[in-house]
């Protein structure tokens, strides 16, 4: 498969299914959406770094530091794309925290169809349909659509993530957005209000999620590197 192109001027999920209570931005794309052609996401995608190069990557499924133990298939390159719309608001936010001596670490951000399935499958493997039930893990996620992003909050100097209370997919309650207290809750609200200032609308189940909507979302199976 052909590398994903720079993407014209510019260069060029876990993801969540929704609850039985209603969720702020439940991140599923609940539309039976076709896969797109790899040609459109080669121009509707946009490398995050070619916009902001200060934007720290650091794609878990890529590496064995995953939930599952291993890279996800689809993950070939620790690159972060996101839909040029989402691309654009996400270095807007890096400008905004940078006077402040802060700065945005990704986890992930689009990620292709396959590894989403390869997500679902893992689930099967080790008995885990709680996780399926309980909206820690989707079948249909907007990472699919390059609309979906996970990430925290880094000291820009030394490059050291703030404390957020848990680590990224941390499958409880802990991970909500708002069961924290102290200097946790304090950089979670920092994080949501600095999102939330450029459309971005925060999972209330997982601090570290945010989603921004477009017209006529895509989803995309194009691999990453």
């Amino acid at each position: 498969m052909t590398k994903i192109r720079p993407l014209l001027a510019l260069g060029a999920l876990l993801a969540c299914a929704p609850a039985a209570t209603p969720r702020s931005a439940p991140p599923v794309n609940t539309v039976d959406t076709a896969i797109a052609s790899d040609a459109a996401a080669d121009t509707l995608l946009a490398d995050v770094r070619a916009l902001d190069s200060s934007i720290v990557v650091d794609l878990r499924y890529a590496t064995t530091n995953n939930f599952t133990g291993v890279p996800l298939p689809g993950y070939l390159a620790n690159r972060a794309f996101l839909r040029r719309e989402a691309a654009s608001a996400l270095a807007r936010v890096q400008r905004d925290l940078r006077p402040r001596g802060l700065g945005l670490e990704i986890y992930d951000a689009y990620r292709p169809v396959r590894a989403t399935l390869a997500m679902v499958a893992w689930t099967e493997r080790v008995h885990r349909a709680d996780l399926l039930k309980d909206g820690y893990i989707a079948s249909r996620s907007r990472h699919n659509l390059g609309l979906a992003v996970d990430l925290t909050l880094i000291d820009l100097g030394s490059g050291k993530e703030l404390e957020m209370g848990t680590p990224f997919d941390t499958f409880s309650p802990a991970a909500h957005t708002a069961n924290a207290t102290g200097e946790a809750a304090a950089n979670r609200q920092r994080l949501k209000a600095a999102m939330e200032r450029e459309g971005f609308t925060n999972y209330d189940q997982e601090w570290w999620h945010y989603t921004l909507d477009v017209a006529n979302p895509l989803r995309f199976d194009r691999v990453i590197q």
